[in-house]
C-alpha cells in the first residue's frame, strides 16, 4: 500500500501568522512508519520527499508515484535508504542490499522499482537528480565520523556522514545522522540557515514518552514543534534548525538543494535569536 501526502511551500511571512496546529500542520511529518505501508510526504522545497516503508515480514516495492508523473519514481530522481529497525533487504535492479540498523543505501536516478524486505523500517528520502549515479552501499563503519560539541554546553554529539562529498559521489542529496551522547541535549549550537537549500529531520531513538524541542522560524520570529519518536521536520531555506531533547535520540538530517557543501550555512548566536 501507498500514500503519499502532498506539502505545499511556505514563505516566512504567512508562517508568522502560523498558530501551533498551523505549524504542525505545515513543518511536521508524522505516521510514516506503519506496518506493511509505504508513506511519503512530497514537498514543495525543492522537490524533496521523506517518509518510511515498513515491509513487517511481506515485501513492499515502490515503482509508480502519481505526484512525479514519471513512469517510476527514480526515473529522473536519486533515493536515500536508512535501515531504523532491525536487518531487512532492499532490492533495486538485479541487486540485493543487505541492511542492519544504521546503514544507508544510495540509488541513482534510473534505478527502477525499488523493493522493500524483511523486518527492517526504512526510512526514505529523494530529490530530483540531473544524472545518474551508481548505487551504494555505506555501513555505519564506512561512514565518517565527525566528534563535536561538549559536555559543557550540553552538546557532545557524533555526527556519521553517508552521502556526502567526504564518502560518495551524489547529484545532490546529502544525508547522515547525529547522536547525542548521554547527558547531551542540544543537537546543534549554534542555530544556522542555509538559504540555498532544504533540509530535513527524522528523529528516533527515543523513549516513548520522551519529546524532542524542534525550534524553526526566522532567527528574529523562532517557532517550535514538540516531535515524538519516528516523527519528522521539515526546514525551509529561510528557517533556522536546531534543538533539545528529554533523554537520548539521533536524527537523521537530509539537505537537498545548490550545492552539497556540508559546511555552506550562515550561524546565528543564541544572543541573536528572538
Amino acid at each position: 500500500m501507498l500514500t503519499v501526502e502532498t506539502r505545499q511551500a511556505v514563505n516566512p511571512d504567512y508562517a508568522r501568522a502560523l498558530d501551533t496546529e498551523g505549524l504542525r500542520k505545515h513543518f511536521l511529518a508524522q505516521d510514516m512508519f506503519r506496518p506493511g505501508e509505504i508513506r511519503l510526504v512530497y514537498t514543495h522545497y525543492d522537490r524533496f520527499v521523506m517518509g518510511g516503508a515498513v515491509p513487517n515480514g511481506a515485501a513492499l516495492t515502490l515503482d509508480r508515484v502519481e505526484e512525479t508523473k514519471t513512469p517510476s519514481f527514480l526515473d529522473r530522481r536519486e533515493m536515500g535508504v536508512v535501515n531504523i529497525g532491525e536487518a531487512g533487504t532492499v532490492t533495486a535492479g538485479d541487486e540485493i542490499y543487505a541492511l542492519n540498523r544504521g546503514d544507508v543505501l544510495y540509488l541513482g536516478a534510473g534505478s527502477g522499482a525499488v523493493t522493500f524486505a524483511g523486518r527492517g523500517r526504512f526510512y526514505i528520502v529523494s530529490c530530483p537528480a540531473h544524472r545518474s549515479l551508481p548505487a551504494r552501499l555505506v555501513t555505519l563503519g564506512e561512514s565518517k565520523e565527525v566528534k563535536l560539541g561538549a559536555m559543557e554546553t550540553s552538546n557532545k554529539r557524533t555526527i556519521n556522514q553517508f552521502i556526502h562529498p567526504l564518502v560518495m559521489e551524489s547529484c545532490q542529496l546529502v544525508l547522515g545522522y547525529t547522536t547525542l551522547e548521554d547527558g547531551s541535549v542540544w543537537n546543534t549550537i549554534p542555530s544556522h540557515v542555509h538559504d540555498r537549500r532544504m533540509e530535513a529531520y527524522l528523529y528516533f531513538g527515543m523513549d516513548e514518552k520522551s519529546r524532542v524541542l524542534h525550534l524553526m522560524g526566522e532567527p528574529q520570529q523562532t517557532r517550535h514543534l514538540f516531535i515524538a519518536n519516528e516523527e519528522g521536520a521539515i526546514s525551509p531555506p529561510w528557517s533556522i534548525h536546531s534543538g533539545a531533547g528529554i533523554g537520548s535520540y539521533t536524527f537523521i538530517w537530509a539537505m537537498a538543494g545548490d550545492n552539497v557543501d556540508y559546511t555552506d550555512m550562515d550561524f546565528i548566536q543564541p544572543a541573536d535569536l528572538r
